[in-house]
């Protein structure tokens, strides 16, 4: 069972009318994948339309077309998104290839959509609706079993690619979502094991053979408590380790599954908004040095990252302001106004948005630099003395909206930043050591517009250094 798309195509299966096509498109062009509409190939090749295939040759000449160019699309590279016709799972051979070779998504439809986008048009199976209906019947089952997720629209589609399931009540299912056989080693911090520690445990059964627990915050992401970890841990290379609680949990934890006995699965269980937006999304793990933030560290794609906004409901304010930071962002990188939405939708929109970057950059590469909108002044702020994460992300947005001669009314009335108390020195060393800085020069995401980021841009070192006094108090 695939658990992502990372580094394999995402496949569309589904009855006729569920909008593989039309979705698949879409999601391509979200991920920056090729697109490839397998019906569409194979009439380019036969120079003739499905139902004229059909016409000519009857529907297991069909088949026999349809597998090898499935399978021959399937062997090629680089990943893409393929929509697969809706008798292609039919196919052993198909079947067998999409395992070798994709994640592939079930696009669920009712049987009273599918007969009304498809009636009256020229699919040979769809002339009559009580056969129709038949069929629809006899494929339901195939097509679950064929699928490792199942969706209804694109962020649906965005969202499993990416390993991830958003949802309410997810943490009541979490024993169903931790893929795998294996030992399961549980790891949070002491507040989040008291809350959820018990449920949790019951939820993962047998599969559970030990827990630990990490400091809360920043304290978490020590050498000292990842050769702790390392130490305790018992898992064979079959094991996952399982993170619950915010960012700082999981980085660390992560890391440490990404080196344990040369890496082993893990499983993000994000329980704060920064972690549910952001840090426990694309596979980004690491510990901080004396320094600098996140100066050790892997990317390690978690197997599945379980996202049950419920949580929020017991999260302190100050945790929950920190993590608006980060839905701010998203919102200025996308040009939308994800902040004012209801919790749900603003974590699944969130959670889609940098999942469709990571998937397209999963070691910072080139496009996931634009998700470090207003880190580069934030890490340096957090370096130089004490201050949340959010707070200086807040004040970072602050400085990149200012740099990019942009309104800053959306981040102050949100966020309401206020000048941090840091080193001013310390700050601007950190600056200088950042680990996206080239030749010595700080390398800075900016905006054209909301919607629009550039990346690495490089500004005089004045310009630089004044917007970073205006972020530290007198």
């Amino acid at each position: 069972m695939a658990t992502h798309a990372l580094d394999r195509h995402l496949a569309l299966i589904g009855f006729m009318g569920a909008g593989k096509s039309t979705l698949g498109a879409e999601v391509a062009e979200r991920l920056g994948r090729p697109f490839i509409d397998l019906d569409r190939e194979i009439e380019a090749q036969q120079r003739r339309s499905i139902s004229e295939l059909f016409a000519h040759g009857g529907e297991a000449h069909f088949r026999v077309l349809e597998a090898k160019e499935a399978v021959a699309e399937l062997s090629k590279s680089p990943p893409a998104v393929i929509a697969f016709g809706g008798g292609a799972a039919e196919s052993a051979t198909v079947r067998k290839a999409l395992r070798e070779h994709a994640m592939t998504v079930r696009l669920d439809v009712d049987f009273d959509t599918a007969w009304e986008r498809v009636q009256g048009g020229d699919r040979p199976l769809a002339a009559d609706r009580e056969q129709f209906r038949a069929l629809f019947d006899r494929r339901k089952s195939l097509y679950e079993s064929a699928a490792d997720a199942t969706a209804r629209n694109a962020e649906d589609v965005v969202l499993a690619a990416g390993g991830a399931v958003v949802e309410a009540g997810a943490l009541e299912r979490l024993g169903l979502l931790v893929p795998g056989e294996g030992s399961v080693a549980l790891v949070s911090d002491p507040r989040v094991q008291g809350i959820y520690g018990a449920d949790v445990q019951m939820a993962l059964g047998s599969r559970l053979v030990s827990t630990h627990e990490l400091p809360t915050g920043e304290q978490a992401k020590t050498v000292a408590e990842a050769e702790r970890l390392w130490n305790e841990l018992r898992l064979d290379r079959r094991g996952t380790v399982a993170a619950l609680g915010g960012g700082c949990t999981t980085d660390a934890a992560g890391f440490v599954a990404a080196t344990y006995l040369r890496g082993v699965d893990w499983v993000a269980i994000p329980t704060t908004l920064v972690g549910q937006v952001d840090a426990a999304l694309g596979g980004k793990t690491a510990l901080n040095l004396p320094g600098g933030k996140n100066l050790v560290g892997a990317f390690h794609w978690p197997a599945r990252v379980v996202v049950d906004p419920a949580a929020l409901a017991t999260l302190p304010e100050a945790e929950r302001r920190s993590g608006m930071a980060e839905v701010v962002k998203a919102g200025l990188l996308t040009g939308e106004r994800i902040w004012e939405l209801p919790d749900l939708q603003l974590v699944r929109r969130c959670a889609a948005y940098k999942l469709s970057i990571c998937l397209q950059d999963a070691r910072e590469e080139g496009p996931r630099e634009v998700l470090n909108l207003g880190h580069t002044f934030a890490h340096a702020l957090e370096a130089a003395g004490p201050v949340s994460h959010g707070e200086a992300v807040a004040l970072g947005l602050l400085a990149a909206l200012r740099l990019s001669e942009l309104e800053t009314t959306d981040v102050e009335e949100t966020l309401a930043p206020r000048p941090a108390r840091v080193d001013r020195e310390r700050a601007w060393a950190a600056l200088q050591r950042d680990k996206k800085a080239r030749d010595g020069a700080i390398q800075l995401v900016l905006l054209e517009a909301p919607g629009k980021p550039v990346t690495g841009v490089e500004l005089p070192e004045d310009d630089v250094r004044r917007e970073r006094g205006r972020l530290i108090a007198n």
